[in-house]
């Protein structure tokens, strides 16, 4: 039976919402924003603001929800108990963002025609944010 510490979600969902805050607002925001052809005078609509948060946690929920399951199979493999809950949360972020982030990074910045500045905002940010994740899931089982 698979075993999901449900508190440790909700707590990596508001660490995430926190720092997706902090890398898009006062670490990268405005770098972002030209980045992303946005009026950096325009105040954005608060409906939309709203709207836009509510998704991001929403995702993030699924996002900590689904990595804890992940990490939670990986538990059943043999010689898996013989790794440490730092070993286990780094290899959990690196692997997921190298496998699954990383590439749509790449493709949307490649076909979509958006820039190196950008990539690197939205994929550091991935990283960042799996990496928090994985290591509070990893610790709090």
């Amino acid at each position: 039976m698979l075993e999901i510490n449900y508190l440790a979600v909700v707590v990596a969902t508001v660490v995430n919402f926190i720092i997706g805050f902090l890398w898009y607002t006062p670490l990268f925001g405005k770098a972002w924003g030209r980045e992303m052809g946005y009026d950096m005078n325009e105040k954005p609509d608060p409906k939309v603001l709203m709207k836009g948060m509510a998704f991001m946690i929403i995702g993030n929920f699924l996002m900590s929800w689904v990595l804890a399951h992940n990490m939670g199979a990986w538990s059943f493999v043999p010689g898996s108990d013989a790794s440490n809950a730092l070993g286990t949360g780094l290899s959990a972020a690196i692997f997921t963002w190298l496998g699954f982030y990383f590439p749509n990074d790449l493709g949307s910045t490649v076909w979509e025609r958006k820039s190196w500045k950008l990539f690197g905002i939205n994929t550091g940010y991935h990283f960042v944010s799996l990496l928090v994740v994985a290591l509070i899931l990893s610790h709090w089982k």
